[in-house]
């Protein structure tokens, strides 16, 4: 069995209380956390800092964590929900944004089996080919590479593996992304894991790329990484792209009524 913390924040700076955006007739956060319901989890819990998202929370019924207003990643707001209910080391919890109303019940499923199926790993998560070449350059894309195991070797905002006979020219000049891997941003833990993570400060690569899974990689972690068995929706980070996920949402088989 594994657990799920919905960490929401309301400070945004592109989109101030992004969480409590409404969408197609329900905040976003509901979405999410309908979303983790549907997946099996023994626990679903939202974690934040912030008195309005856990009074909206709590309106559709989310059990609420509500925790320091310090922290700087998702990842330390669901590492205080894990000391603070006692959860063991060897508990599995899966980290949900909460602005992924989008996110299939069953990549939440995928990602916490993947990290049950390896007893060694600290933490899983998912990718999927990458199949344009605009993306493939595009920062904003993260990018993974692995060992032939499924272990992460890197990720990077670099267009990663390069490959060099394809781009006679240069950067501006490439001409493949065969075997690129763009990186959805799910994350199983092991509890024992995920507070060394959350202890560790901030590390070189990480600071340079702005990618806090390079901390778990640079201290050693391991981190599982497979090819997600559906492609999520895309999140919400601007005002544009609401529109988009309200579509979607309307025709998706998953909605929840």
């Amino acid at each position: 069995m594994f657990r799920v913390v919905i960490p929401a924040r309301y400070a945004s700076t592109r989109l101030p209380g992004k969480p409590l955006i409404d969408l197609a007739g329900k905040p976003m956060l509901q979405w999410v956390y309908e979303r983790a319901l549907a997946c099996g989890a023994a626990e679903v819990v939202v974690a934040t800092d912030d008195a309005r998202i856990a009074t909206a929370a709590g309106r559709f019924g989310a059990p609420v964590i509500l925790t320091a207003a310090t922290h700087a990643t998702g990842t330390d707001r669901v590492a205080e929900v894990a000391a603070r209910a006692g959860w063991s080391d060897d508990t599995l919890v899966v980290n949900l944004q909460g602005d992924e109303p989008l996110m299939p019940a069953a990549l939440v499923q995928q990602v916490a089996r993947l990290l049950a199926g390896h007893s060694t790993a600290d933490i899983a998560t998912l990718a999927s080919p990458l199949q344009s070449l605009p993306l493939h350059l595009d920062p904003n894309v993260v990018k993974v590479v692995t060992a032939q195991d499924g272990r992460a070797l890197y990720f990077s905002r670099a267009p990663i593996p390069w490959h060099r006979d394809a781009a006679p020219a240069g950067l501006a000049s490439q001409g493949s992304c065969a075997a690129a891997r763009r990186h959805i941003g799910l994350y199983a833990y092991r509890v024992g894991a995920l507070r060394r993570l959350a202890q560790l400060p901030p590390t070189p690569l990480e600071q340079l790329e702005q990618l806090e899974q390079l901390r778990a990689l640079e201290h050693g972690m391991d981190i599982r990484v497979a090819d997600a068995v559906v492609l999520p929706g895309p999140d919400v980070n601007t005002p544009d792209d609401i529109a988009r996920v309200v579509a979607q949402l309307s025709a998706d088989p998953e909605r929840n009524e």
